[in-house]
């Protein structure tokens, strides 16, 4: 268990730390039998570990834990007052070009749970910058390489904006059909992340490189 925080860990110190966190592992325990998780790993080996925001299960990239209730209670702030900056990267489906700003709102669609859709009239925004960067092919099949930047942090957001875009994220089981999937995992990525340290105020950036 101690080799996931060595194997993964990006930054540390009194206050919190930063972990690299992989596809295919739930950031908290979900219900049921659903019990593995970064978080129920880390607290296995630091037992101060404390929840200060999430990724969804099939995305990978920097996910921070508060060690101290000021970090904790300092950095959370910063997230729910949009303080942070935050960076993906994705592999999304076709061939999209330039770049543009999806503001439409996302709420839970709860006939078919876990989907999430977008609605024009709900009252919380939704918004999202995009930008390519490169193209290529999968399998024969045109894909495009973006960043994506999210200013609100809806659940499902990046997705569901690619989606309503008409290019889902590639391996996205829930959004893409299954000739878009083309890879086993999600290509979503959590690549950068800024805000301030909790105690000296100082503006910290963190980077994880791109798996794929």
């Amino acid at each position: 268990m101690s080799d996931f925080l060595s194997e993964h860990l990006i930054y540390r110190d009194d206050d919190f730390m930063v972990i690299h966190k992989p596809s295919d592992i739930l950031s908290v325990p979900g219900k049921g039998d659903l019990h593995d998780s970064v978080l129920t790993r880390l607290v296995a080996i630091e037992p101060k570990t404390l929840l200060i925001h999430r990724l969804d299960r099939d995305t990978s990239g920097i996910l921070v834990f508060g060690l101290s209730k000021r970090g904790q209670s300092a950095i959370a702030r910063q997230f729910q007052d949009r303080q942070t900056s935050k960076i993906y990267e994705a592999l999304v489906a076709g061939h999209l070009e330039g770049e543009g700003t999806v503001d439409i709102p996302v709420i839970y669609d709860p006939s078919r749970p876990p989907l999430h859709i977008v609605d024009a009239s709900h009252n919380k925004p939704a918004l999202t910058h995009w930008q390519v960067i490169e193209h290529f092919q999968i399998q024969g099949q045109p894909v495009t390489r973006v960043k994506l930047t999210p200013i609100t942090g809806r659940s499902h957001q990046l997705r569901v904006h690619m989606q309503y875009l008409g290019h889902p994220i590639v391996g996205d089981t829930l959004y893409a059909t299954p000739e878009q999937q083309l890879v086993p995992r999600l290509c979503l990525h959590a690549k950068q992340l800024s805000f301030n340290h909790p105690v000296t105020a100082e503006t910290l950036t963190f980077d994880c490189p791109v798996p794929f």
